[in-house]
């Protein structure tokens, strides 16, 4: 399992590193915006990277199925192992030319995360993991901070699409954390953000109404840098899950503290 396992992270990295080349080539140009709700777009470039993955996935592993941001299911169903895609978390940055974007794969066998890659080819950064294997960037392991207090941490999250409940349980989740943490980021891709806590740029991460396209791969590198990954209550992650904490660690019962009084 091992070197099976190694082999379907080379050709997951291998995949992410093609589709993040094809989008550095379009980045800064016009592009055909569609909109899958008011804020929700989608581009050419979500579909050409798309594209460049699924075909990897397939021609490698014709067994296996898939889930993709933009296609959906797709490869043979019922398989006991399933690639979770999103070919550009960040379509709105990508679009407005603001570099802070990602390709995210994961590899899930039944119900576990057991890969992760996540690509931002501005910065040309490839975060990975494997279950049980350590969390690296650029083949260098990573681990989380080491921040203990709410108030010494640099956190971030996102808003969601939907201009209702969900929006409006966001800006005060984000009135409670501003008032006590060092300081909230939002930068507008969740694959990168969770990255970014398993390398110790931010320390903690929530978000509401996220995707398993948008987390799976994430929350494996964050686990695996040693950080944790739960609901808004504590819960054990799942990647179907809407509502996302990640951390350190060592400050996650104080997120959910805030998170529980800031409702």
């Amino acid at each position: 399992m091992k070197d099976e396992l190694s082999f379907f992270l080379r050709t997951g990295r291998h995949a992410a590193k093609r589709s993040g080349d094809c989008l550095l080539k379009g980045l800064g140009k016009k592009h055909d915006i569609r909109y899958k709700g008011r804020k929700n777009l989608v581009t050419e470039m979500d579909k050409k990277s798309e594209a460049l993955i699924i075909a990897s996935l397939r021609r490698n592993f014709p067994s296996h199925s898939i889930l993709s941001e933009e296609t959906g299911h797709a490869g043979k169903a019922g398989s006991e192992y399933r690639w979770v895609i999103d070919p550009l978390d960040g379509t709105t940055n990508y679009a407005h030319s603001f570099c802070f974007f990602a390709v995210s794969i994961a590899l899930m066998k039944n119900d576990d995360i057991i890969a992760g890659i996540v690509y931002d080819p501005v910065r040309d950064e490839m975060f990975t993991a494997m279950k049980g294997r350590g969390a690296y960037l650029n083949k260098k392991r990573i681990h989380v901070s080491r921040v203990k207090a709410v108030k010494e941490s640099l956190l971030s999250t996102g808003f969601p699409y939907k201009l209702g409940k969900e929006m409006r349980d966001n800006i005060a989740y984000f009135k409670s954390f501003m008032l006590r943490a060092q300081a909230i980021r939002r930068p507008g891709s969740a694959s990168l953000d969770l990255c970014y806590v398993a390398s110790g740029r931010f320390d903690g991460f929530w978000e509401m109404e996220l995707r398993p396209w948008d987390t799976a791969a994430g929350a494996l590198i964050v686990q695996e840098a040693g950080g944790k990954v739960t609901d808004f209550n504590g819960r054990r992650f799942d990647p179907f899950m809407k509502r996302v904490l990640a951390s350190n660690n060592k400050i996650h019962s104080q997120m959910l503290a805030v998170l529980d009084r800031g409702r």
